[in-house]
């Protein structure tokens, strides 16, 4: 007989919690809200938003003036806000304080590595196009580097000063190990180089017992929406410990070929996956 346990540290994080808390609270009292952008890269959940009357837009020139619009967990660059109060807007702020402090440090950074004369960089360890990447760039006016990958920093290194200030930051939920790794290359061609520590706690310490969790499972079922960055480090970290995960956007698509008799199947998702979602996937072992 096969056996099902959820992951107890899986779920949203507590920003897309707030977010979504908003929305509802508004929603209770209006029939639409707009918002900048899917609220969660989660297609189940935002169909269930949407009946709520959430309408995802993509700039705030899509709001009809005077309107209310919600500005997502991942946050948005300065430009977004100059656009909304042009337009009038009425704007519930909904960044993640991590988020909100991480775009702070950047900005602050930029003004150091540029500092009488200089001709620093600031890099940035993420998807390139992700909102929350976005956001971060636009700190910079646009001048900061994205490196997804170490094949990426090796094209970006010989256009670094190696004499000049460089500081790298981390897309809050980019893998811990994959940015030491970025950040010990870039060290090695970059001495004035300063490393902030600015992957989110939550996402940070969950890496570690997500292993485990993937390890103590015969199977695991990882769900996670297509467009979630999230989704896919977490989903590959439990690939690496554990071969048989499969990364499934709902019960849907559980192949019964996956699973075999005495599996200890483990249910586990990302921070942009519901909690209702998780438990229908698990219910699909006790129909």
């Amino acid at each position: 007989m096969v056996s099902v346990e959820i992951d107890p540290g899986s779920g949203f994080c507590g920003g897309v919690i707030r977010a979504i808390g908003h929305a509802e609270a508004f929603l209770r009292d209006h029939d639409h809200l707009y918002s900048l952008g899917a609220i969660v890269h989660n297609e189940a959940e935002l169909v269930r938003l949407s009946s709520c009357g959430l309408r995802p837009v993509a700039s705030p020139v899509d709001v009809p003036e005077g309107e209310t619009v919600l500005i997502r967990a991942h946050g948005e660059p300065p430009a977004t806000y100059q656009a909304a109060g042009r337009r009038k807007l009425h704007v519930i702020d909904c960044t993640c304080p991590v988020v909100l402090r991480l775009q702070q440090d950047i900005r602050e950074a930029y003004q150091r590595v540029h500092a009488d004369g200089a001709k620093g960089k600031v890099l940035i360890f993420g998807k390139i196009g992700h909102a929350e990447v976005l956001g971060l760039v636009g700190q910079t006016g646009g001048d900061a580097a994205v490196v997804e990958d170490l094949a990426m920093l090796e094209k970006l290194l010989p256009c670094l000063d190696p004499t000049e200030p460089v500081e790298i930051f981390s897309q809050t939920t980019k893998s811990p190990s994959e940015y030491a790794a970025v950040c010990q290359r870039v060290a090695a061609c970059c001495p004035r180089l300063t490393v902030h520590h600015s992957i989110c706690a939550q996402v940070a310490t969950r890496h570690e017992r997500l292993a485990d969790f993937a390890r103590d499972h015969d199977v695991i079922l990882f769900v996670a929406g297509a467009e979630s960055s999230n989704g896919k480090v977490l989903s590959d970290l439990c690939r690496r410990v554990n071969p048989r995960t499969y990364r499934i956007a709902g019960a849907d698509e559980i192949d019964p070929a996956w699973i075999r008799d005495q599996d200890r199947v483990g249910v586990c998702g990302a921070t942009s996956t519901p909690k209702w979602l998780l438990e229908a996937v698990a219910s699909y072992f006790t129909r």
